[in-house]
């Protein structure tokens, strides 16, 4: 089967599109709702990276996978997060075997009918999502890890190894001898991300981490290829929400206060499109309610104290005590994956 044409549709909301070859047997699909999917074709079998949250476009990848590498078993599912937009497309690609970190297997097992009914009723301004949305099927990962696990077929080198920082389950895989790395929601290019589960200062080692590991390109769970330096951008933007935050804590301001006065300042940093500018002040009001939390028990701990309805600073900001770990000790060795019993 020939590669998919590109139909005219609005970007990642109901369209198919292509794949595209990053590096020899490395494919992905930028124009998924929810993620971008990969796979990595090996002699002995595939491996595959997220899966697509639409079962219209999980289908069609399955069909581009199958056209792609005809005849070999999907071997592994990795997900890097246990989010719907990059796991609930799983059900679409069994009986491959699914890994991810034991955070994500713990909660998706959480994902009651209750879940199910949520993201059915997320989609109830498109119907046309909607109704694809009638027969959901939680399916756990079948194997887990705690820091890293390397997986080697067919000739290839994937190394998944646990990020933290987007959520406590967050991981990326690697593939050292390609430079490429799929980093998952820890990147957003060009874009607001998404913090209402986050650890700010964990995402920040997570974004140095990943400068650490000599990549040359990295698939981020949201935009285009692009390069490390990208995560830059990211970074700037989570510090510049700690300290804004911070701010108007030591001004004695509450956490709904922080929200109201931070949103305009917030939305300026990255493009909106019309269209989503209601959503993308949500995602932005979730991610200052999780800093604000972060920053008040920071402030709490360094010993700051009220004074004429503000707070004094405490004598060790900090964003300033908190330095990158030395680079020795950022990538973890690879051990054998755990199955879950």
């Amino acid at each position: 089967m020939a590669a998919r044409r590109r139909t005219s549709f609005k970007l990642g909301v109901s369209g198919l599109g292509e794949r595209q070859e990053i590096a020899s047997g490395l494919f992905i699909n930028t124009f998924y709702r929810g993620c971008t999917p990969g796979f990595v074709v090996t002699d002995e079998g595939l491996i595959l990276i997220d899966t697509p949250l639409i079962p219209k476009q999980a289908k069609d990848w399955r069909e581009q996978i199958e056209s792609a590498a005809p005849g070999l078993p999907i071997l592994y599912v990795f997900n890097t997060d246990h989010h719907r937009g990059h796991a609930l497309g799983n059900q679409y690609f069994l009986p491959a075997t699914v890994i991810a970190h034991e955070r994500a297997y713990k909660e998706m097992s959480g994902y009651t009918e209750n879940f199910k009914e949520r993201v059915y009723n997320s989609f109830k301004r498109e119907p046309e999502i909607q109704e694809q949305l009638t027969e959901i099927e939680i399916i756990l990962p079948d194997v887990t890890f705690t820091d890293c696990a390397r997986l080697q077929y067919g000739g290839r080198e994937i190394q998944l190894i646990y990020a933290g920082g987007h959520t406590p389950a967050t991981s990326i895989a690697w593939l050292p001898e390609e430079k490429i790395a799929f980093v998952g929601d820890i990147l957003w290019v060009d874009q607001h991300p998404y913090m209402a589960q986050a650890d700010s200062l964990e995402w920040i080692d997570a974004l140095r981490k990943i400068r650490s590991l000599g990549a040359e390109r990295l698939v981020p769970g949201h935009g285009p290829v692009c390069g490390p330096d990208d995560t830059l951008k990211v970074e700037e933007y989570i510090l510049f929400k700690r300290q804004r935050v911070r701010d108007y804590y030591r001004e004695g301001k509450t956490k709904n206060e922080a929200k109201s006065g931070l949103v305009g300042e917030m939305l300026e940093l990255f493009p909106v499109p019309l269209e989503r500018k209601a959503k993308i002040e949500s995602q932005i009001k979730s991610g200052i309610n999780r800093v604000y939390r972060e920053i008040q028990r920071e402030e709490e701990l360094s010993g700051a104290v009220p004074r004429n309805g503000a707070l004094q600073p405490p004598a060790v900001d900090v964003e300033q005590a908190h330095e990158p770990q030395a680079e020795a000790n950022m990538i973890p060795i690879p051990v054998a994956v755990e199955a879950n019993q």
